[in-house]
């Protein structure tokens, strides 16, 4: 796990749990469509799987 991950928001935080606004907001992620790129490791994994149905994730090489 020492690659990269692209992380795009698909959906909207708004109506969403405040701790689930405040990872989007850590993640790096503010509107719609925005894309970030973290390292791959359980904490960024686990920030992820917490908004996983507002997100969308790809590896990179």
């Amino acid at each position: 796990m020492a690659g990269k991950i692209e992380i795009r928001l698909i959906r909207s935080v708004i109506g969403g749990k405040p701790s689930q606004k405040r990872t989007v907001e850590a993640l790096g992620l503010g509107k719609i469509n925005s894309r970030v790129v973290q390292n791959d490791n359980p904490a960024i994994r686990g920030m992820v799987q917490t908004v996983a149905h507002l997100v969308e994730v790809k590896e990179i090489n």
